[in-house]
């Protein structure tokens, strides 16, 4: 007799499961994202307000990654070995009080000071998401998860750029603080907020989750356990000797440097269009942001029904690369600027749920934390080497055109490689 669940109650069961846990992950995304590159809006008042140069920004706004660097892997190892609620939310809420404390930035060095600061307390947040979505899914059913997880990142960047601009409009002076300030203030609340939840509701894994019947805790870990992989449980040492972790990283650093080179500098380029009111630039910066919100869960969806991964992963990639060229290129044509932006955005969006993918089905236990970290924490240098780098070519040369191509080459040169290094790239269907 077979035992196995059918797939209609399958399907239903990671509902609930999704239902429960994603809702609250997307939540804790969207409040880092945010903290993270709010900072590309308070620019527009910040560095006059302050006397600050382009390559002080820069460097600012990239120093968040050295902190970030250096305590990735260590904060992931923590979170699997006491569990993901109290350390998510040990995050959270010591990165929320670090990012108020921007508003009292008055010179450079303080300015580098909390921004590496609120790098290392939110080192290990999105590694430790990722790590703890594999505690719950099967590799087959990760596509669409993780990239409805990372779909928080896009509609935050619709909120944020609508909710940023309205703050730095009409707080500006008020209680005698400039707008930018308001706007460090306002949006560190959420990330306090979210924390204590984190520790009042999240579940560390699906034996602790009482609102699932025992029956249904051990349909999910047998998925877990008839999960197809080559890998077994590794340690620490293996993701280190692991050559895919690396190049891994090569690919993942290209596409992060497209996330945050839009993050960090979206609304300087829509503002270098003509655009001067804060408010309108934040309506318009959310447009590529709510095509790309979109368009990532259709990418997702298609990559888990064909089951394949490389080529979705580098036409996006792809796609984001050729957005940029064009945005270059129709500078002087608003509407199209803007539409080749849009097509960049939803490029670089929709590959970064795709690549997780590859690290999660060839690693597993210790090594998976550590191996997630790693990747995520050299990847994400590019945070730091982009801003400053855009920051310099546009003080050398008074434009970001050449930043664009920058961003652009690395963006192509990520989808060579993941299509020429077969990684992982097709899982069983979901039973």
């Amino acid at each position: 007799m077979n035992n196995d669940p059918q797939p209609a109650s399958l399907d239903r069961l990671y509902s609930k499961v999704t239902r429960r846990i994603v809702p609250l992950m997307a939540l804790g995304y969207v409040a880092a994202y945010l903290d993270r590159v709010n900072v590309g809006f308070a620019k527009l008042q910040m560095l006059g307000d302050l006397r600050f140069s382009e390559t002080v920004y820069g460097l600012g706004a990239g120093i968040f990654f050295v902190g970030y660097f250096l305590f990735e892997v260590p904060s992931n190892l923590m979170l699997h070995r006491i569990g993901a609620r109290r350390w998510l939310a040990r995050i959270m809420i010591s990165w929320g009080i670090i990012s108020a404390a921007m508003m009292f930035v008055t010179t450079p060095a303080s300015f580098y000071a909390l921004r590496f600061l609120l790098g290392a307390a939110e080192a290990g947040f999105f590694p430790g998401v990722i790590y703890y979505l594999t505690q719950w899914y099967p590799a087959a059913r990760r596509g669409k998860i993780v990239a409805l997880f990372m779909t928080a990142v896009a509609l935050c960047s619709v909120a944020g750029s609508l909710v940023s601009g309205a703050i730095m409009q009409q707080f500006d002076g008020a209680g005698g603080l400039a707008g930018w300030q308001w706007l460090f203030l306002i949006e560190a609340l959420p990330a306090l907020a979210i924390g204590v939840y984190y520790l009042l509701r999240l579940t560390d894994n699906i034996q602790s989750a009482t609102w699932l019947q025992p029956d249904e805790k051990a349909v999910l870990a047998a998925q877990l356990s008839a999960d197809e992989s080559d890998a077994p449980a590794g340690s620490f040492k293996a993701a280190f000797q692991d050559w895919r972790v690396w190049v891994s990283c090569l690919i993942y650093f290209a596409c992060a440097s497209g996330i945050y080179g839009l993050g960090f500098w979206l609304p300087t380029i829509i503002a270098d269009l003509g655009v001067k009111r804060p408010l309108e630039i934040g309506m318009l910066t959310a447009i590529p942001y709510a095509v790309a919100a979109v368009g990532m869960v259709l990418v997702g969806r298609s990559s888990d029904k064909h089951r394949e991964r490389r080529w979705h992963f580098a036409v996006s990639a792809a796609c984001g690369g050729l957005g940029l060229v064009l945005s270059v290129q129709f500078s002087n044509y608003p509407a199209a600027a803007l539409a080749a932006l849009t097509l960049a955005t939803f490029g670089v969006m929709s590959a970064s749920p795709l690549f997780w993918s590859f690290p999660t089905a060839f690693l597993r236990g210790a090594a998976a934390a550590a191996g997630i970290a790693i990747i995520n924490s050299v990847a994400n240098l590019g945070g730091f080497v982009i801003p400053f780098a855009v920051g310099a070519i546009k003080d050398a040369t008074g434009s970001t055109g050449d930043g664009m191509y920058f961003l652009a080459a690395l963006l192509f040169g990520g989808a060579v490689l993941a299509v020429g290094v077969r990684l992982a790239d097709r899982q069983r269907p979901p039973i």
